[in-house]
């Protein structure tokens, strides 16, 4: 269970939610996040590990643990915070997660952080549109996925929600459904590249379990598998 004084500690604020893999956490990672950060006036961003994700192989998926460890590897020193709140929470679907959150965390607004290419295949997670309905979405586009992006099933059901980035940002109050989308420089980084480059990746995050930087729990290797 987490505490409900974990609120007031961090009460107020606007929360970007980045969930992933992070198999390994990169610099990718880091610079979009800050980019977001910057470009909707948040707060904080919210890394959230997942402990498994049914839409990507399981071979290969390093430990839940050596994972959250490269992400904060990477988190160092700047607004964002690592988390494997959905092991915790015990949910399976990410629309099960982010309400959860948000009856967590009431004081703070949320908005949900993706790629063009989660964008594209968005249509094929657990009730999308529960997602949308639950809090702002924020698109980032990502080369290659653009095209598909925006002939997916989801944008065609969105696109109505659409609204400029100057609009979200100075519009008070956040309300859903709202999709902002956003340019991006490409970064070519990508957790595939790199465990191909370095499959021993893993071994450099082996160590005893981390602790949960927005819960303060320790986080052990394994967890449920959670879905899209």
């Amino acid at each position: 269970m987490i505490e409900q004084n974990d609120v007031a500690k961090t009460g107020g604020k606007r929360i970007g939610l980045l969930g992933g893999s992070f198999n390994p956490a990169h610099g990718g990672h880091r610079r979009i996040s800050l980019f977001l950060l910057r470009a909707l006036g948040l707060d904080e961003v919210w890394w959230m590990v997942s402990p498994g994700n049914p839409l990507k192989p399981r071979a290969g998926m390093a430990p839940l643990g050596v994972r959250v460890r490269s992400a904060m590897a990477q988190a160092r020193r700047a607004p964002i915070r690592v988390t494997a709140i959905e092991r915790e929470l015990g949910t399976r679907y990410t629309v099960d997660t982010l309400r959860a959150i948000e009856r967590r965390f009431p004081k703070h607004r949320f908005v949900w952080l993706m790629g063009s290419d989660n964008l594209a295949q968005f249509h094929r997670w657990r009730d999308w549109r529960g997602i949308a309905r639950t809090m702002p979405i924020a698109v980032v586009a990502r080369p290659g996925y653009d095209g598909a992006a925006i002939a997916s099933p989801a944008m065609a059901w969105l696109r109505r929600f659409s609204m400029p980035l100057s609009s979200f940002v100075n519009g008070g109050e956040w309300s859903a459904p709202a999709l902002v989308t956003l340019r991006f420089d490409p970064d070519e980084r990508s957790a595939t590249a790199i465990r191909r480059a370095d499959p021993d990746w893993a071994s450099r995050f082996a160590g005893p379990p981390p602790r949960d930087q927005l819960t303060h729990r320790l986080i052990p290797s394994g967890g449920e598998t959670t879905a899209p």
